[in-house]
């Protein structure tokens, strides 16, 4: 089986990449685990195979179960040709920008990125010899200025990691594309369920496929999905540096996005529900969920997207760090840890006046002692357990 391009997302996510060439008669692809693939004999060697997904050539270059897991992603991401696989996020990340610069290129790196696409500049693309340029996401009238005639690419995340700043996606993507310049967006925290990076006018949807798609907190993978040039352009650059994802990884992506729609649906009434309870909260100078109305950014959230998810940030009112590390330490059903998307709820601290090099943060309506965040995932526990839990963390950091 394999989803039509009219049927509504909740269908194609339990149809898609189940080719009955690749299933047999059950209902998922088996496990193939296989670094040698045989031939038929010296003719058939001599022939080759197509570099493409569903030929047998070498363990590398995938089998049914891998095969499968691109194929469905491909089909979840509108004007997608096909998807690249990798074995984490930053994986996918770094690879897909070591697939369009070269040295001497700039990059245009979104102000608000995730932090380890920001230790790219320093480290692994650096050391290529690219430059890295952080920009304003929210300055639309200065972003042009930026370009200059080495510009290659820009790296675009929306919402913002920790802050969670809408931008406007569209108008990015079609400035850089107007300059030359591929646009590039880390799309992990809507998935193409929430926005359609592609027919928004990006190059490339990257995703970190340990959150929403595993679900489940037990694997690690990234992807990369575009059209035409570009994709084959992904796809022989991850092949020069071989990279290849587990099978075993595969089936535990596959089987997480089977739920992904219902669990995105779940996580992310819980979140709006909880986001509007701290809110109402005397210890809470911020809620950054774009979902939330009253939300800077909440306009652009809602022309451009069709959902959310669990993840945004609050910052606490004029609490120093060990009135924070009591709250963080008074939780019982967050969990104190990185990453987010699974089924468990998360939290992690962060420091909001270090987010930033390039532009001025917090904003200048902020008080300066209402910079301490903390960033939670919210899972699929009931709404009301959690904000129970919250309310006496609150308590116990006061003392109360």
């Amino acid at each position: 089986m394999t989803a039509k391009s009219d049927h509504r997302p909740a269908t194609r996510l339990v149809e898609a990449g189940r080719r009955k060439e690749w299933t047999g008669s059950v209902v998922s692809p088996p496990v193939w685990r296989a670094s040698t693939h045989l031939y038929e004999d010296s003719a058939d060697l001599a022939k080759g195979r197509p570099n493409a997904d569903g030929y047998f050539y070498y363990g590398r270059r995938g089998s049914p179960t891998q095969w499968s897991l691109a194929e469905a992603l491909t089909e979840l991401e509108p004007g997608a040709e096909g998807t690249v696989l990798y074995p984490s996020g930053v994986a996918a990340i770094a690879g897909a920008l070591l697939a369009v610069l070269k040295s001497g290129d700039v990059l245009l790196m979104t102000d608000n990125a995730y932090e380890p696409s920001r230790a790219m500049a320093k480290s692994l693309l650096a050391d290529f010899g690219v430059e890295v340029r952080f920009f304003e996401p929210l300055d639309l009238d200065a972003f042009p200025g930026a370009f200059c005639e080495r510009t290659a690419a820009v790296l675009l995340e929306s919402p913002g990691s920790l802050t969670m700043e809408v931008c406007d996606i569209p108008a990015l993507a079609a400035m850089a594309r107007d300059k030359g310049a591929v646009s590039l967006l880390d799309n992990t925290w809507a998935s193409p369920l929430g926005f359609a990076a592609l027919q928004h006018g990006c190059d490339v949807s990257i995703m970190s496929l340990t959150k929403h798609v595993g679900g489940h907190s037990d694997v690690m993978m990234g992807s990369a999905a575009a059209a035409g040039a570009l994709y084959r352009k992904l796809r022989t650059k991850a092949q020069a540096l071989g990279i290849v994802v587990s099978p075993d990884d595969a089936a535990l992506a596959l089987r997480g996005l089977r739920t992904m729609g219902v669990r995105l649906e779940r996580s992310s009434a819980s979140a709006l529900k909880i986001a509007e309870w701290l809110a109402q909260r005397d210890e809470v100078a911020h809620v950054l969920c774009p979902m939330l109305a009253e939300a800077p950014g909440h306009a652009l959230w809602k022309r451009d997207f069709d959902g959310g998810c669990g993840l945004f940030s609050f910052v606490l009112r004029g609490r120093d760090e060990a009135a924070r590390a009591r709250f963080v330490d008074s939780l019982e059903l967050f969990g104190i840890g990185y990453s987010w998307g699974g089924f468990e709820s998360l939290v992690v601290p962060f420091d909001a006046g270090r987010a930033r090099t390039a532009t001025a943060w917090p904003p200048a309506r902020w008080r300066v002692e209402d910079c301490l965040g903390i960033r939670v995932s919210i899972g699929l526990e009931a709404a009301e357990d959690l904000m129970s839990d919250l309310d006496r963390a609150f308590a116990a950091m006061d003392g109360a």
